[in-house]
């Protein structure tokens, strides 16, 4: 709401009064909304122990106020003096925190105020108010908090916080615990520098605390009902979580610095040992267990956080757990720079609360080493913390000093238990240092002497821990000295092991269940999709049916009856149609459907029509969803303004439901030039880098129609340049038949890939583009299609693929041109060989072969197909018929735009130029 009154005393005034004050904080008893923000703010921060009007004048009155100003600024401002640097870098002061910023006087700390429930006694001297406050929020863990406007999660947070002082009160056995992780994360570290000099590791050192921050999650985790952890990462410090914290055996590991093929690791090129995932369970303390799956990823670095939210949320629904989402948790470590600098961090974080996207919470920790590479926090961001941009989604940030294994421990818990509390985003910024460069061979010291002379005469967060125990008492020296002794040797054992060649068994990284009876090598045979008439006309009957007192906008009530005809026989079936009786007769099958972009439920060109909405009320329906009997789920979200972060979500979700037909839609088809990195890192490579597959369908529309550069194109030579060893599939299908097929083939062989489809735009309406429903009811997709209507003695054989088809059907027809064969490439890749070699035997005695595309000629599937088309019809000329290239995708003039297409057409057919054309 907006605040109307007066400022409150938060915003130091004078002249208030007692009587005053207590109107206002009679009003916000009874209705909190009834005051102004300003107001609401104040007494949440503060609300005094007994009413204005029992002080004994206004000055004091005038004085507690701005006691309690005093503290409200220490909650929302005393991060800026907290003793989170591991260096030392700490501000003395802060003007927000002076006592001269609330009319305060060094005379005023021997004054006993109201405490603002503190934890402590109810009242006190100014001077132990403060102290409390500079340790509550000063200390090693600092907090901000304040920017959350929803006031029982910020009472929530001051509860946990204030009364403990922002300490945990671990035991001895908890604190022996820490140091043993501690120990882990170091050696493990020192082990690896010492025995493989000179490789890349990407070390962990000087953000050790992070080992035993994430450990004690994980342990936490499964007694706040937590049943599965989704991890994403980037590379530092990855060996040692994947050592440390999901228990890789060191063999397997060692085995990679060493470059010993393991026995049972799978096929593929594989990928450098610290992008790899892996899966494991952890068993706490207490008995119960987690699972905690690390997701592979490349260096890009933050491009795991959308993979990471979709595969959380096909587990959420795997477990049910889509009401509640506390059950699989989100947990994604950073770095400082990337968090700051990249843009799908914010992408991500917007998906949070998204109805299609939200995952119940994500817990963020920061690994904070203050330096990007070379670049420091001044170069590398306009705000004070790495962390600002989660202020977006509200979330609470604890920074913390990782020199403080037991704050950090603190933090990462209490972060934990306000996800599973709230359901939103937390973040914890880890602030530490950088032990060595970039990687361990790099020299930092290049750039950064001064910080590196520093960071050369710190002392690790081991040796200070340490020192800390055995002042406690806790531990002794010779402790101490068997943890790290018990430690090094495992890790020679190992070594040992591996350099003997007799590496133990690859540990748990095969996929769960649901990928049973999935990942048979990739094939061409053919799969029957085609459904009984009846089934059809079922799904179209509950695709045209209007529920009663449902008030359907007019122009969609009249395509009804026409969608009902084609189903039962009276009519074509169009593209649209086409694809939501796939949709529909996979759902009879069991299997769901998920399909998400840009405004999907409509469709860009409104013609899909998913979702109905009441043109009186706006309430919705999805007619898929009533099919009746027991069917699978459908599920159609409108995507935020974002291609990556959309994209990645849904190859995530890919991942761990192999059984769901799920697809992404860009709006056009070069929106997913937003995506690329998405694209090349994870779609097209992952089963190659990480033996990682994905069944996700990407729905690009494209075709050249005179709209312009931008949205002709969807860059069909990009995913062809990136197609080898059967990686995906991508495909230009030109009839609605072909495309159900399509669908439906993606769902029933025994392996899954990831389809790109070279989506139509025009086609969706173009009069010839319908098929029979007689083609759904038996078949199979065709990766070729022979010319329906071939020459008797035909001198010359076009290839096309896509929308061009029906331009060169019109052509020839309109030509009466009668000795030139159609022929449709539906699948560029991978390419038919079998049905191709059928297609030159019985074509073998045409004088050339043409490849027509309306794609620039350094675009399209021409540079892709030419070597193969050249290999399968030999000795006959294969020659290019389309536009010249260009670095433009297309013209953005009609005029010309059509000029080319007919220009084309002519070429491919040979027909000759009527006079007067050019």
């Amino acid at each position: 709401m907006s605040d109307p009154d007066p400022r409150p005393p938060t915003h130091p005034a004078a002249g208030w009064n007692a009587e005053y004050i207590d109107e206002f904080y009679q009003r916000w008893k009874a209705d909190p909304e009834s005051v102004g923000e300003s107001w609401q703010l104040f007494f949440a921060g503060f609300e005094l122990s007994a009413c204005p009007r029992t002080c004994v004048d206004s000055d004091q009155a005038r004085d507690q106020s701005r006691v309690a100003s005093l503290i409200y600024a220490y909650r929302a401002e005393g991060h800026r003096i907290a003793d989170i640097d591991p260096l030392g870098n700490r501000p003395d002061s802060h003007p927000a925190l002076e006592l001269s910023a609330f009319d305060l006087e060094e005379m005023d700390l021997e004054r006993v105020f109201d405490t603002g429930h503190l934890g402590g006694p109810s009242r006190a001297p100014l001077r132990e108010i403060i102290a409390i406050l500079k340790e509550t929020y000063c200390g090693e863990l600092g907090v901000e908090y304040t920017h959350i406007q929803d006031t029982a999660a910020r009472r929530w947070l001051q509860a946990r916080m204030e009364p403990s002082r922002n300490r945990p009160a671990l035991t001895p056995e908890q604190k022996r615990e820490t140091l043993g992780l501690l120990v882990d994360a170091e050696l493990f570290e020192q082990f690896l520098q010492s025995r493989f000099l000179g490789q890349k590791r990407f070390s962990l050192e000087g953000g050790e605390a992070a080992i035993a921050g994430v450990h004690s999650l994980v342990d936490l985790a499964p007694d706040l009902g937590i049943d599965e952890i989704i991890m994403g990462m980037a590379h530092r410090g990855r060996l040692n979580v994947l050592a440390n914290i999901l228990d890789k055996s060191p063999e397997v590991i060692f085995s990679e610095f060493e470059d010993i093929p393991h026995p049972d690791m799978p096929g593929g090129d594989g990928d450098v040992k610290y992008h790899k995932g892996y899966s494991s369970t952890h068993v706490n303390r207490n008995g119960r267990g987690v699972r905690v799956h690390l997701t592979a990823n490349p260096s890009h670095l933050e491009a795991v956080d959308p993979v990471v939210e979709g595969r959380v949320r096909a587990w959420q629904r795997r477990l049910d757990d889509a009401a509640d989402r506390r059950r699989v948790l989100p947990l994604v470590l950073h770095g400082d720079a990337a968090f700051a600098g990249q843009g799908l961090v914010a992408e991500t974080l917007n998906l949070s609360q998204l109805p299609g996207y939200r995952t119940g919470g994500t817990v963020h920790l920061i690994i904070n080493n203050q330096i990007g590479f070379t670049t420091t926090p001044v170069e590398g961001r306009s705000t004070p913390y790495c962390s600002d941009v989660a202020k977006m989604v509200e979330a609470p940030v604890f920074h913390v000093n990782g020199d403080d294994p037991e704050a950090v421990v603190h933090a990462v818990e209490l972060a934990l238990r306000y996800r599973q509390e709230f359901g939103r985003d937390v973040v914890v910024d880890l602030v530490c240092y950088r032990r060595h460069g970039h990687n361990e061979a790099d020299e930092p010291a290049y750039t950064q002497p001064v910080l590196y002379g520093q960071i050369k005469k710190h002392p690790s967060v081991r040796t200070l821990y340490t020192r800390q125990l055995l002042g406690e008492g806790v531990i002794d020296e010779a402790e101490a000295g068997s943890i790290a002794a018990a430690f090094r040797e495992e890790l020679e054992g190992a070594l040992d092991a591996v350099r003997g060649l007799h590496p133990k068994p690859l540990d748990d990284t095969v996929p769960f269940n649901a990928w049973e009876g999935l990942i048979e090598p990739f094939h061409t045979d053919p799969v029957e999709t085609g459904v009984p008439r009846e089934r059809l006309e079922a799904v179209a009957r509950a695709l045209t049916t209007v529920p009663d007192g449902f008030a359907l906008h007019r122009k969609i009530a009249r395509a009804l009856p026409s969608r009902m005809a084609a189903a039962e026989g009276d009519g074509g079936v169009d593209w649209a149609l086409a694809e939501l009786l796939a949709f529909g007769t996979l759902l009879q099958d069991g299997f769901p459907v998920r399909l998400s972009g840009q405004d999907s439920a409509r469709g860009t060109f409104s013609h899909r029509h998913a979702v109905w909405t009441d043109t009186s009320s706006q309430r919705t329906y999805t007619p898929l969803n009533h099919l009746g009997g027991d069917q699978a789920d459908f599920c159609v979200h409108n995507s935020m303004l974002s291609e990556a972060a959309v994209l990645g979500f849904e190859y995530g979700y890919s991942l761990d439901e192999p059984r769901m037909l799920n697809l992404w839609e860009a709006q056009f088809g070069d929106f997913a030039n937003g995506a690329q990195v998405i694209i090349d890192q994870f779609v097209t490579a992952s089963g190659d880098k990480w033996q990682r597959f994905s069944g996700l369908v990407m729905l690009l529309p494209h075709g050249s129609e005179g709209q312009g550069p931008e949205h002709s194109n969807a860059y069909l030579e990009r995913y062809l340049a990136a197609c080898a060893e059967d990686n995906i599939q991508v495909c230009n299908v030109t009839t609605p038949a072909q495309y159900f097929h399509l669908l439906r083939r993606q769902l029933n062989r025994p392996f899954r890939r990831p389809l790109v489809l070279m989506a139509p735009k025009s086609l969706l309406r173009h009069r010839e583009v319908a098929s029979p429903v007689a083609e759904l009811e038996r078949g199979h997709f065709r990766e070729i299609l022979d010319d329906p209507e071939p020459p008797t003695k035909a001198r010359r054989l076009v290839l096309c693929s896509g929308k061009v088809y029906y331009d060169l059907s019109r052509g020839r027809r309109e030509g009466s041109v009668d000795d030139v064969a159609l022929v449709r490439v539906e699948q560029v890749f991978p390419l038919c060989e079998w049905r191709m070699a059928e297609i030159a035997a019985r074509y073998g005695d045409v004088e050339e072969v043409i490849w027509a595309q309306e794609e620039t000629a350094n675009r399209g599937a021409w540079t892709f197909i030419r070597p193969w088309l050249r290999s399968i019809f030999l000795g006959i000329p294969v020659r290019y018929v389309g536009r010249d290239a260009a670095a433009s995708p297309a013209t953005g003039s009609m005029r010309v735009h059509r000029r080319e297409q007919e220009q084309i057409v002519r070429d491919a057919l040979g027909i000759e130029a009527a006079d007067g054309e050019q």
